[in-house]
């Protein structure tokens, strides 16, 4: 005797129907269901399902597709078949609803695909390269339903790394480096688990007496400029620094397994990034010297330039450049009207003068530093080799 079928709770075809749609409400609408940023924080009437209630009601519009009452306690049982089946997780979807990892709608899928198309070409990321690729293979047929507008770069990051940083790259041309870029999935993974690990710097132009084995928490791998660069804090001391990754050799040994946990590297981290924010460049200064700084008792130093024509207007555009700058309208030229010069003045640790010299170095003969009297004499000095050199 064959066996009875079992009816399922959504076997009829309004039911099902009714489980689709939903289903479809949530790929098309990613965050259905979030808050509206500009609501007040006490607002105490937002309702989550109205909204996927509201979306997917003019899905069923869209489609033609007749719909019975489809009140809120049902969307609630119907978002619990999804949780049983692991097409929704078992959590709260406090920002809205989404599905896996389909978080985004298409314009912000497009936007994110150019940002990893940009450093994946010119930052040379061999992580970003490989999800570009992938990315490449599983969009071509939304980028041709579009008429190739997908995979145009609106926008592009267009910072070139200036080393091999790839190392199937590396391999393929002949130019092993044996480098920090060979570990950077084991650096990565102590970044993400606060480990400390062993590296071995081979080359540091600016501190020869920095060469050799260092143990420290990785804290961050950034990219600035021409190169990749790693913010980590010295296992000893607690010095925050800055290296950059070429500068490292193929070699990164963990040495706490168990790992110090992501609430300490966010504190070190976010100490690592106020020094950044306050002084000029990569370098964050020595131990005693980073101390007084992030206690808010080291003495800053005031420097004055005066930028000449033709470069005023590039002086004038940074309004962002730094926020502790100050950008003063120096007199007109009587002759021709124009501005004489702008008085750029800020304050800053002495640790980034170097770096905050490089800047000036730029404008060459459309720059002169009025103080501090160090610094003074230091671009005279620069001056005069330089003449000297062309004499």
């Amino acid at each position: 005797m064959a066996k009875k079928p079992t009816l399922h709770p959504y076997s009829d075809l309004p039911t099902f129907d009714r489980l689709m749609l939903l289903i479809a409400t949530l790929i098309q609408h990613p965050g259905v269901g979030c808050k509206d940023e500009d609501s007040s924080p006490t607002d105490a009437h937002h309702d989550a399902l109205a909204q996927v209630q509201n979306s997917l009601l003019q899905i069923a519009r869209d489609l033609n597709i007749e719909l019975c009452n489809y009140s809120i306690p049902t969307i609630r049982k119907d978002l619990e078949t999804l949780r049983r089946y692991g097409i929704l997780e078992q959590r709260m979807y406090r920002q809205g609803y989404y599905l896996g990892t389909g978080v985004m709608s298409r314009e912000e899928l497009r936007v994110a695909f150019e940002a990893i198309a940009s450093a994946a070409k010119y930052q040379g990321n061999p992580q970003t390269k490989r999800i570009y690729q992938t990315l490449s293979k599983r969009l071509r047929g939304l980028n041709l339903e579009l008429k190739g507008q997908f995979f145009y770069p609106v926008r592009q990051h267009l910072n070139r790394a200036i080393n091999y940083t790839d190392p199937e790259e590396m391999m393929a041309k002949g130019k092993n480096q044996d480098n920090l870029f060979h570990q950077l999935d084991t650096v990565e993974q102590a970044i993400s688990q606060g480990q400390a690990i062993e590296l071995y710097r081979h080359s540091a132009p600016y501190q020869n007496n920095k060469i050799g084995l260092i143990q420290v928490w990785p804290l961050q791998l950034i990219y600035y400029d021409i190169a990749w660069y790693l913010i980590y804090e010295d296992c000893t001391n607690n010095h925050l620094a800055i290296g950059r990754v070429n500068r490292f050799k193929d070699y990164c040994q963990i040495i706490t397994p168990c790992g110090r946990g992501l609430a300490a590297q966010q504190q070190s981290l976010s100490k690592a990034h106020q020094l950044l924010e306050n002084g000029w460049g990569l370098f964050l200064g020595e131990a005693d010297e980073q101390k007084a700084e992030l206690e808010g008792t080291l003495n800053l130093v005031k420097i004055k330039v005066h930028f000449f024509p033709p470069v005023i207007p590039f002086i004038l555009e940074g309004e962002c450049r730094h926020h502790k700058q100050k950008v003063t309208l120096g007199p007109k030229d009587s002759r021709t009207g124009e501005l004489a010069y702008v008085i750029y003045t800020i304050e800053l640790p002495p640790r980034s003068l170097s770096e905050f010299s490089l800047w000036i170095h730029r404008h060459t003969n459309s720059a002169q530093v009025i103080s501090p009297p160090e610094l003074v004499e230091k671009h005279r000095q620069a001056a005069k080799a330089l003449l000297k050199r062309y004499t």
